[in-house]
C-alpha cells in the first residue's frame, strides 16, 4: 500500500509538537507501507519533488487576500489559508492508496484534487482549531470559530475516516455524523530514563510559544511560580521553546528559548509543569515526559485522554497545581518513583506494539 501524508509544515526544518508526532507516524507507516509526504515549506520557492518528500512553497500570510478568498469560497480563514493551488497541483501528481491529512484544513486541497471521491482520505484532526481560535485569537477568532467548526465537520464527513488525539473529540465527531471517527492513542518510543533521584529542585516548561495556547500557559505558570517556589531558595524553573515575546521573569526562572540539546536540559529536571488552558491537541509535552520518565503536573487540557493511559492526575485549579509542583520539588523519592512508573508504562506500551498497531489499523480501516 502507498500512503501519502499531507502536511502544512516541513518535517525536515520545522519544530513543534504536532511535527514530532507526524514524523513518528510516518516512521510507523514506513515499516509496512511505501510512504510519501507532501508538505508546505517556507524554505523553497518552487515545488521540489523527491522520492519520499515533496515540498511546495508556503506563501506568507496575506490577511487581505485570505479574507477575500474566504468570502469567495465560503470557508473559514484557517481552512482558506492552507488551500493553495500549487499544493493541489503537486498533489495531483502523487498517486497513493491512502491520503492522510494532518490537521483538518489539509483536507481542503485534497478535496480539490483529482483524487477526491475516488481515493481514500483519512483526516488526523490533531487539534480542533475552532476551540483554539475562539479562546486565543481575539474577536476575529470568536467570530470565525463557528465557521471553522463547520469546516471541520464538512471535511470529516467527506473523509473515509477520522482520527483524533482525544477520546472526547472522537465521540463528538461520531455524534455529529462521522461514525468512523476514532481515538488514536499514540505514544512515543521510550528514551533513556532520566535519573530523577539525582536532579535538583528544578521544573521545566516546554513549548513553542508562538502557538497561543503554549504562550498562555507560559504566562500562567510565571504568575504561579512565586507560590510554587515560596520557601524553597533552590527552586528553579527552566523554560524551553522558541520565544513569542520577551517576558519579565520571576526569581528562579530561566528562559532558554530553543535549545540544541533538549535531552541534556531535561535530564537535570525533576518534572514537567503544563498548566495548559486550551488547545491540548497532540499533547507532546506529556508524551515526551512519559517517554523519558519525567513526572508531570498537568491540567485536564494538557493531559486529555492520556490521563487514562498513564494514570496522570489532573490539577485544574491554582491551589492544586501549585501544591503538586511543590510536592515534586520537595520529595525527590516520590518524584523518582513516579518517574520510574510512567517510564515503565510507556515502554511497555511500545514494546507490546500498541501505538504502532493502533495507527496501522487505522490506515487499513
Amino acid at each position: 500500500m502507498r500512503v501519502a501524508f499531507l502536511l502544512s509544515k516541513d518535517p525536515t526544518t520545522t519544530h513543534g509538537g504536532d511535527l514530532t508526532i507526524s514524523r513518528e507516524l510516518m516512521d510507523i507507516s514506513r515499516t509496512t507501507h511505501d510512504t510519501v509526504c507532501v508538505c508546505l515549506s517556507p524554505d523553497v520557492t518552487a515545488t521540489e519533488v523527491g522520492a519520499e518528500l515533496i515540498r511546495v512553497p508556503k506563501p506568507e500570510v496575506a490577511g487581505l487576500s485570505i479574507g477575500l478568498m474566504s468570502l469567495r469560497r465560503r470557508h473559514s480563514l484557517v481552512h482558506t489559508r492552507f488551500d493553495h493551488d500549487a499544493y493541489v497541483d503537486a498533489l495531483n501528481g502523487v498517486e497513493a492508496d491512502v491520503y492522510v491529512a494532518d490537521h483538518s484544513y489539509m483536507a481542503e486541497p485534497f478535496l480539490r484534487s483529482r483524487w477526491a471521491g475516488s481515493a481514500k482520505l483519512l483526516i488526523n484532526t490533531v487539534i480542533s482549531e475552532s476551540l483554539v481560535w475562539s479562546q486565543t485569537r481575539g474577536l476575529t477568532g470568536r467570530i470565525d470559530s463557528a465557521r471553522i467548526r463547520r469546516d471541520e465537520l464538512r471535511v470529516a464527513r467527506a473523509a473515509h475516516g477520522v482520527g483524533t488525539y482525544d477520546a472526547e473529540e472522537a465521540a463528538y465527531y461520531r455524534e455529529h455524523g462521522v461514525p468512523a471517527a476514532r481515538w488514536l492513542d499514540i505514544t512515543l518510543p521510550p528514551k533513556p530514563a532520566v535519573d530523577v533521584s539525582a536532579t535538583r529542585q528544578r521544573l521545566a516548561f516546554v513549548g513553542e510559544r508562538a502557538w497561543p495556547p503554549n504562550h498562555h500557559a507560559f504566562v500562567r505558570l510565571l504568575e504561579w511560580w512565586p507560590e510554587i517556589s515560596a520557601g524553597l531558595p533552590g527552586a528553579e524553573l527552566v523554560v524551553v521553546g522558541n520565544r513569542h515575546t520577551e517576558a519579565r521573569l520571576p526569581d528562579g526562572v530561566s528562559d532558554l528559548g530553543f535549545v540544541d540539546d533538549l535531552d541534556a536540559v531535561l535530564a537535570t529536571c525533576r518534572g514537567i509543569a503544563a498548566p495548559v488552558e486550551t488547545g491540548g491537541g497532540v499533547r507532546v509535552k506529556i508524551l515526551d515526559a512519559a517517554s523519558r520518565g519525567l513526572p508531570v503536573v498537568a491540567t485536564s487540557e494538557a493531559v486529555g485522554s492520556l490521563s487514562s493511559v498513564f494514570d496522570i492526575a489532573r490539577h485544574d485549579d491554582r491551589a492544586s497545581f501549585v501544591a503538586a509542583c511543590r510536592e515534586l520539588l520537595t520529595d525527590v523519592n516520590a518524584a523518582a518513583g513516579e518517574g520510574r512508573r510512567i517510564h515503565a508504562v510507556n515502554a511497555g506500551r511500545w514494546s507490546s506494539g500498541t501505538p504502532q498497531k493502533t495507527f496501522l489499523d487505522w490506515l487499513a480501516s
